[in-house]
């Protein structure tokens, strides 16, 4: 919820900087998720207090780069500032998407449809969101566990499916290193709602052993929002390491990605989501791996390993040994080369 401290000083920023500004010239359709920006956000908190992550400031940031439109957490907003932020947008012709967490129980439906009549008030397109929590491979030791966390996603989904029909909000679940594709599509055919829908992430199903083109093939008809990003990858003694890198940088096929959702949904929005951060480890030839996959193919990890070791990247961006200036910089080249790619390769 927005505090009254916090609204006085959104309404001194839209009086310093109004909303009939000059526009910048947009460079890329595309957007932002707003953790592309994590380590300005940590470097603005220590130098003045700014945080880059409240939304009229993402707003105003993406504008400042050229590109489209942001995915950001919103929370409950205020009518005031809900109305600024509108404004804003509208006057730039920036798209808005929020990120949610879903009921998970039945005490959190009213904080939920709070939360999506802010996203709906200021007209947002989708809202993203997540049902399971953490890397599959990394968060659970058994089969058991989760199913259980399974179980209690689609429990979520079936909460929050009549409130996103109610407010004609499309509610996009992002595939989050969680469930592979067939068991996505599966759960997304029980829903069975207009309203509920992929986040269709073109990075994560590698780390489930998925290929990657064919992933967001099987999502594209059920896309309402994109995280758009590529991944550099190396082998790795116990399987493949798994970074995000600037577009155009990695081994993925994003020209067939996005010509892939284009076709299925004219008006899809592209969200750069690029965490610039160490390579993860996908450890898919250690047993501590398999123990939620008892049945997926061998001829998956062959293709996947296969696919790996002719991509292979001959370096991977170390970040965690930079110093807080150092990661910024890095971070703000990688979005500016993904501008820069989207727009003159990718069409956007």
């Amino acid at each position: 919820m927005m505090t009254r401290r916090k609204t006085l000083h959104l309404l001194a920023m839209a009086a310093a900087f109004p909303v009939t500004a000059a526009p910048v010239k947009r460079r890329t359709a595309m957007g932002l998720v707003m953790y592309c920006c994590n380590h300005r956000r940590n470097q603005l908190k220590r130098q003045n207090g700014i945080d880059i992550y409240e939304p009229l400031e993402f707003l105003r940031h993406v504008r400042s780069l050229g590109t489209g439109g942001v995915q950001v957490g919103l929370k409950v907003l205020d009518a005031p500032t809900t109305k600024l932020l509108r404004e804003e947008a509208e006057a730039h012709d920036l798209y808005i998407e929020a990120i949610i967490s879903p009921p998970r129980k039945d005490s959190e439906l009213d904080r939920f449809e709070a939360e999506m009549k802010t996203a709906a008030s200021v007209g947002a397109r989708a809202v993203r969101t997540v049902i399971i929590p953490g890397r599959r491979y990394e968060y659970f030791d058994s089969l058991e566990k989760f199913r259980a966390f399974e179980a209690a996603g689609k429990a979520a989904l079936e909460r929050a499916t009549p409130i996103a029909e109610k407010l004609r909000l499309p509610l996009a679940v992002e595939n989050h290193k969680d469930q592979r594709v067939d068991e996505r599509v599966a759960l997304l055919e029980h829903i069975s709602s207009a309203y509920v829908g992929c986040c269709v992430d073109t990075g994560n199903t590698v780390a489930l052993l998925d290929e990657p083109v064919e992933a967001v093939r099987a999502f594209a008809p059920w896309a309402h929002a994109v995280h758009l990003k590529d991944q550099a990858v190396q082998l790795y003694p116990n399987g493949f390491l798994l970074g995000d890198v600037a577009l155009g940088q990695g081994y993925l096929n994003l020209k067939k990605m996005v010509a892939i959702l284009r076709k299925a949904k004219p008006r899809i929005r592209f969200s750069l989501e690029l965490i610039t951060r160490d390579p993860l480890k996908v450890p898919c030839l250690a047993e501590s791996y398999w123990p939620t996959f008892p049945d997926v193919p061998a001829i998956d990890l062959a293709t996947t390993l296969r696919a790996v070791r002719s991509g292979a990247a001959k370096a991977l961006q170390k970040v965690s040994t930079r110093t807080l200036n150092e990661q910024v910089v890095l971070e703000s080249s990688n979005v500016e080369k993904s501008i820069q790619y989207a727009r003159a390769q990718l069409g956007l």
